[in-house]
């Protein structure tokens, strides 16, 4: 599947304002809901993630067509570690163990932000690196001694 980077840009902006009220306010509830809505992307696709679902439904026809698309493998594994991020975020502001809290949250905001921002995508770079890191590790051990 391929998708239109100019969503994942927008989703990501979407996100990083969310990560922010949730960083003023301390509201696990609200990181919560981030968390279901990376958890959707995840495990669904990005086609039902919520905020793809606004970019489709009401930015993306405003738009020209896309100059190229992008595969969706990557930032599907980036909203992942937005996953794991909001919900360890989630469970340090619920358990009272607010550094964790904030900790994991800014973790993830800064990952939103660099997306939004300037179009780099952390978690879809460290999708690759692992990738590149496998395949090396593959092609070592098919080596005859």
């Amino acid at each position: 599947m391929q998708v239109d980077p100019r969503g994942q840009r927008f989703v990501a902006m979407v996100t990083t304002a969310v990560l922010i009220v949730v960083l003023v306010t301390g509201s696990w509830g609200l990181l919560a809901a981030q968390a279901v809505v990376f958890a959707l992307a995840t495990l669904f696709g990005l086609r039902y993630a919520p905020y793809g679902l606004v970019f489709t439904v009401l930015i993306r026809p405003r738009l020209a067509p896309p100059r190229e698309l992008e595969d969706a493998v990557p930032p599907r594994f980036a909203q992942g570690v937005g996953l794991g991020f909001a919900l360890v975020g989630t469970a340090g502001y619920a358990t009272g163990t607010t550094w964790l809290g904030i900790g994991a949250t800014a973790f993830a905001l800064a990952a939103a932000f660099l997306n939004a921002a300037f179009g780099f995508c952390l978690g879809c770079e460290t999708y690759l690196l692992l990738r590149r890191m496998t395949a090396k590790i593959r092609s070592d051990r098919e080596v005859p001694a």
